[in-house]
């Protein structure tokens, strides 16, 4: 006799393990405890099998019916069906495994080496904000290129079109590691360069005007806040290293003998080694910061611990403080005002670009030049500073400033 939802729930348990048989093998499992497990009883190549369908009523009767007939089907056509679930299960552990963010995770560690810890840290917080929420859990190897531009295209909503592009190569180096793995067929999101919004160019804010430069000199040197903070400003233009090269500076980086900071590979965008021919402007700097920090591993530590560098935002701060906009200054536009007019004074574009670290053409070469053109640097460095000096003595103009330390 066939069960029924009434005839199940109407049933008791016993001291016993009773079968409620359905027929065609099934029956339901009623427990001494009350649970209620579908089971299927089946013959393949002459032994007794059993077949678990889950517990009543999570399993619904008709549902447990479905399954012993697909059952039945497989057995008909010569398979076992407990097998058949088996590699099914197999199958599904192996697509979990290989799904994109357990893959983008992989990937992560083996590359985060290459980085700075903050830029490793940006790059996964991208990838668990942006990505993974859609696509962590697909397997790798179906995930279509109309799915990435799905979740590219959420993004660009945002407005971010520079950080579309940016999240778009990070999914390509993910998907290119599951092919060399042997994860996935292709690349999809090579597909999707020419689908994505244009993005413009971002230029940093930066004064080019030589009357200009010379009053952001004197606002600087007339700086009322941290003594660290102006110094940072001024060694900031007399370097024009990025601004996270600069505040992370560390006393054993200088060899004030030989006047030359040579800052890591580790520290550095290009991941290498990069060298700083330090002019007797700047020379001057550091002397009179080592008396403040000398004796600590930054030269210019947080306010709050000696542990740490300054905060990212100090010297941007500090020309607002100066009363400089954002849109008139940063201190990662010393770098272009630097770049500007040194091509204005007729200095060789290589040893501009070659002190700017910006990145190399060739990569074999570029992993043993780091001294590429030192010695036009040195000269070029000293006749920076010597250039600022001029441009200082200028025709004082007033700037508004706030003496407020930083």
């Amino acid at each position: 006799m066939a069960l029924s939802d009434a005839s199940i729930r109407n049933a008791k348990a016993g001291s016993k393990p009773v079968k409620l048989s359905d027929g065609g093998g099934l029956f339901l499992l009623l427990n001494p405890n009350g649970s209620r497990l579908w089971r299927l009883k089946y013959r393949f190549a002459g032994k007794e099998k059993l077949l678990a369908f889950g517990a009543y009523p999570d399993v619904s009767l008709k549902n447990a019916r479905e399954s012993r007939d697909n059952a039945r089907r497989q057995l008909a056509a010569g398979n076992d069906p407990g097998q058949a679930r088996k590699a099914s299960k197999a199958a599904a552990m192996t697509r979990a495994g290989n799904s994109f963010e357990v893959i983008a995770r992989e990937w992560f560690e083996l590359t985060k080496a290459k980085w700075e810890s903050e830029y490793a840290n940006l790059v996964l917080r991208r990838l668990e904000s942006d990505i993974f929420p859609q696509l962590g859990g697909r397997p790798i190897a179906e995930i279509t290129p109309l799915e990435v531009l799905t979740v590219l295209r959420r993004i660009e909503q945002r407005g971010a079109n520079d950080l579309t592009r940016r999240v778009l190569q990070k999914c390509g180096q993910v998907f290119r590691y599951a092919v060399v793995t042997g994860r996935a067929p292709r690349d999809p999101a090579t597909d999707l360069r020419d689908a994505l919004k244009p993005v413009q160019k971002q230029h940093y804010a930066s004064i080019q005007d030589p009357k200009a430069v010379g009053e952001l000199m004197r606002a600087m040197r007339d700086y009322l806040g941290a003594f660290e903070t102006k110094c940072a400003l001024l060694l900031g233009i007399l370097t024009f290293v990025r601004p996270g090269e600069l505040r992370k500076a560390e006393w054993s980086e200088f060899d004030r003998e030989q006047a030359e900071w040579r800052i890591p590979a580790s520290r550095m965008k290009m991941k290498e080694q990069h060298i700083v021919p330090l002019s007797t402007q700047a020379l001057a700097v550091l002397n009179d910061l080592h008396v403040a920090t000398g004796r600590g591993r930054y030269l210019f530590p947080s306010i709050r611990t000696s542990s740490r560098p300054m905060s990212e935002n100090t010297v941007n701060a500090a020309l607002r403080r100066l009363g400089y906009t954002r849109e008139e200054m940063t201190g990662h536009g010393f770098r272009s005002t630097a770049s500007t007019l040194l091509n204005e004074l007729g200095w060789p574009a290589d040893a501009i670009e070659r002190q700017l670290s910006h990145g190399e053409r060739d990569e074999v070469r570029g992993a043993y030049n780091f001294a590429e053109y030192l010695p036009v640097r040195r000269t070029m460095m000293q006749a920076w500073a010597d250039h600022l000096d001029t441009l200082e003595r200028g025709a004082r103009i007033v700037r508004t400033q706030f003496p407020k330390a930083s």
